[in-house]
């Protein structure tokens, strides 16, 4: 089914190329924001895991190459380290660091469910997104996407009351949301509804990679025989990749399978993962 969905956006595609330049060059811009969305998540999943960074509420945006940070620390040099994670991400050339230094800001202790929960929320916002910058009447809308232990929380604005309301129904109807808070503004006229559900599900699946890496991760690191293993994880559609060295080949395997069980997995690759000795 998936390959299926996959030749049919092909097709869908391939025709809005011959048949409209136009729509080609708005595919491209939607095809951006996509890859953007993607770099926010990479640069969060890299806070995350960055024991310094992780106890502070750091946000990210991403626009073309430059990266906008914001939030509190309690001195400049994690103020600076923050900015160093995010260049470290590939695609991202410029950032501006908007990140305040606060002596009196008190780190949160960070567990691994916490983690685990702030990952869900990441990649629910991923989904929405995805949604909203694929269908016809919302992609070319401001729409910020906010979400908390289910809550979604939509603002920015909208042509229409029509595409409001679309809005609220493509986040609705996302998996992992489980309420709604549409506080979209309507500021013009109605539009027109016209793209393939298909495309819809596709853009789901772009955005998981760095959900999915981020959470092998906190796997790992929840397990008491791999928690110390200086393992990487990296993701590319689904397919897991993992590479370092094991003392043992039944570490490697644990890793393996350990991987495999983690949701939206395809595959694991671990050709690069070494067995020492």
């Amino acid at each position: 089914m998936r390959q299926l969905r996959r030749l049919v956006l092909m097709a869908v595609c391939s025709t809005l190329v011959v048949a409209s330049p136009t729509r080609s060059l708005a595919r491209e811009g939607v095809t951006q924001q996509v890859h953007e969305a993607r770099q926010e998540g990479s640069v969060w999943t890299a806070f995350a895991f960055n024991r310094h960074l992780s106890p502070f509420s750091l946000n990210v945006d991403v626009e073309g190459s430059v990266a906008t940070l914001t939030g509190t620390v309690e001195n400049e040099v994690k103020r600076e380290l923050a900015e160093q994670v995010a260049l470290g991400i590939d695609g991202i050339e410029t950032v501006d660091n908007r990140i305040r230094v606060d002596p009196g800001v008190r780190p949160r202790l960070v567990s691994v469910a916490a983690v685990d929960e702030r990952l869900d929320d990441a990649t629910v916002e991923a989904r929405v997104k995805s949604k909203l910058l694929w269908n016809t009447r919302t992609e070319g809308l401001d729409i910020g996407v906010e979400s908390r232990e289910g809550l979604v929380t939509l603002s920015g604005e909208s042509a229409s009351a029509q595409a409001r309301e679309l809005a609220g129904k493509l986040a609705a109807s996302t998996e992992g949301v489980e309420r709604v808070d549409n506080a979209i503004r309507v500021t013009g006229e109605p539009g027109t509804v016209a793209r393939a559900q298909s495309e819809v599900a596709q853009a789901g699946n772009l955005l998981g990679d760095a959900w999915i890496t981020g959470r092998v991760k906190t796997r790992f690191l929840s397990s008491d025989n791999l928690g110390a293993l200086d393992i990487s994880v990296r993701t590319d559609e689904g397919v897991v990749h993992l590479a370092g060295t094991v003392a043992t080949a039944a570490e490697k395997e644990l890793a393996v399978e350990t991987a495999r069980n983690v949701r939206g997995v395809l595959d694991v690759q671990a050709a690069s993962l070494k067995v020492a000795g």
